[in-house]
């Protein structure tokens, strides 16, 4: 190890986060800083610098076009992954999904989490408490939750390379959030997760180019050989949740090489990056977000590629978010929804994917059901090729042909659901339901980004109106007096990354500024 160490900008609040944050600990933050920080920057840097994709890459066609490597086979312990449920890292969400029935939890450090300090340090806390089976959440009424007898198999989601951890420098500098996410989880956990059978199994989130996912094998490679765990241990699953991604998916594969445990279709994020990568181009302007369906033109290509290309190389391909949370209060409205995740995971399963993502417990069965008619006791279909499937950039890139109308109902949820979010987001809550939906990050996104792309571009709603930065102020004013919540700051965020002259790269790292290193007073 180095002589640097990292430097919390907040002492502790207890013994727990004492030993969280250990002199060893903070050690091996910081090598993992200086080690890849400055690689991470450049990365990012080049991001700036290219244009959204046009096709796919000419460097990199070898890679493509040969037939004979492949990932190595799934794991024993987690071959079978046909519903995977995903969430924040709270003790009472991390017992529920847990014990959901799902195959798999994905728990989740960026789009389902704020990345409010002591939420992070809590997150990192209950899940060294999971895998040991001590996690216990008890209610102020006497309610008790802990965990059953058998669980779902542990994931988890870093923030992407593009988030900072403004809590710990290192020279002054602050180490990125991934890296203090996956650096913290693994020095505590991944020996614990080899001993019981199991692996440490990750979702990387948000990459725009195959040289950031050599990045993270290099990570990865670095701490199993500092921590002495296998080579090869980590097994992480992409998220192809960038356009830019979907241009790179076997480039992706192959960068994690020993490592590559999957591709999943981050259906939400993906949209969001559509749109940001056409901000500029009117002749890409989607309709509402309700309209952007998975069966578009644009997505379709996107999934059936997605699916081929895992097949190809042996990897598992992973569906996309039913965001679907019950409702009491109207049943006839969640039979209704409930009706359209099952038709969205029959068409997954269909297609070939070997598991899917739901939000909510209720609906850990209708998914499993739809794959189990496909699967049967088949773990997968990995085996299933989709050669039917060729690499089509026009395509991929086809948005104009997504069916569909800008209206004032349209504005108004995406309205609605951005101020509710950043409002939840602002007060520690990265997840949250609103209108029968579980809305996080990527969801946000999606409606700031398309406010902005409306009135951008002068575009008319269904009844003639042209939506202007006046027409949305008026209607999302209207919106907030029927929320009840009166939130100054969170209108005043929508406010800048919505209805400005620029759209930011991220609302999450302008709202990241505003949030402070702990919880409000």
């Amino acid at each position: 190890m180095s002589r640097a160490t990292a430097s919390p900008v907040r002492p502790p609040r207890d013994e727990r986060d004492a030993e969280l944050l250990s002199a060893d600990a903070l050690a091996f933050l910081a090598e993992l800083h200086g080690r890849f920080g400055a690689r991470r920057d450049a990365l990012l840097a080049a991001r700036r610098g290219r244009p959204a994709p046009s096709g796919f890459l000419a460097e990199t066609r070898a890679i493509c076009e040969d037939d004979d490597w492949q990932v190595p086979p799934p794991r024993p312990d987690y071959a079978d992954r046909r519903v995977e449920i995903t969430g924040p890292t709270d003790r009472k969400l991390v017992v529920n999904a847990l014990n959901s029935g799902a195959r798999g939890f994905m728990a989740d450090f960026e789009d389902a989490t704020t990345p409010r300090w002591d939420l992070l340090l809590d997150g990192q806390l209950n899940l060294t408490e999971a895998i040991a089976g001590t996690l216990v959440h008890e209610e102020p009424d006497g309610r008790r939750y802990e965990l059953g007898e058998r669980t779902a198999t542990l994931l988890v989601r870093p923030r992407g390379w593009h988030l900072p951890e403004g809590n710990l420098l290192v020279g002054g500098e602050p180490i990125a959030g991934a890296l203090f996410d996956v650096g913290l989880h693994l020095l505590r956990n991944a020996r614990a997760l080899l001993e019981r059978g199991s692996a440490p199994y990750l979702y990387l989130p948000k990459l725009e180019h195959h040289d950031e996912a050599a990045l993270w094998h290099d990570v990865l490679s670095w701490i199993e050989q500092a921590l002495d765990l296998p080579h090869g241990a980590v097994r992480p699953t992409v998220l192809i949740e960038t356009l830019p991604a979907a241009f790179q998916m076997e480039e992706i594969l192959f960068a994690l090489r020993e490592r590559s445990y999957g591709l999943n279709a981050g259906r939400w994020d993906y949209i969001f990056s559509a749109i940001k990568s056409f901000r500029d181009r009117p002749e890409m302007v989607l309709p509402d977000r309700v309209d952007v369906k998975m069966t578009v033109p644009f997505m379709r290509a996107y999934t059936d590629l997605l699916v081929a290309t895992c097949h190809r190389r042996g990897a598992f391909a992973m569906g996309g978010m039913a965001a679907l949370v019950p409702s009491r209060g109207d049943e006839e409205a969640t039979a209704r929804a409930v009706e359209a995740v099952r038709a969205d995971k029959r068409r997954e399963a269909g297609d070939g994917f070997d598991g899917t993502w739901v939000a909510h417990p209720a609906v850990v069965v209708v998914a499993q059901e739809a794959f189990d008619a496909v699967l049967g006791e088949r773990p997968n279909q990995i085996d299933r090729r989709r050669d039917d499937v060729t690499a089509d950039a026009g395509a991929l890139l086809d948005l104009p042909a997504t069916p569909g109308a800008v209206t004032e109902r349209g504005v108004r949820g995406a309205c609605r659901v951005a101020y509710l979010y950043l409002s939840s987001w602002l007060s520690g809550r990265g997840a949250v339901a609103i209108d029968g939906l579980m809305e996080d990050a990527a969801t946000a996104e999606i409606c700031r980004a398309q406010l902005w792309q409306w009135i951008r571009h002068g575009t008319r709603l269904d009844d003639g109106r042209v939506v202007t930065h006046e027409l949305v102020t008026a209607l999302l004013d209207e919106e907030i007096a029927r929320t009840g919540v009166d939130d100054s700051r969170a209108r005043d965020l929508l406010e800048l990354v919505a209805l400005g002259d620029e759209l930011p790269e991220f609302l999450t790292l302008v709202a990241y500024d505003g949030l402070g290193s702990a919880p409000p007073p």
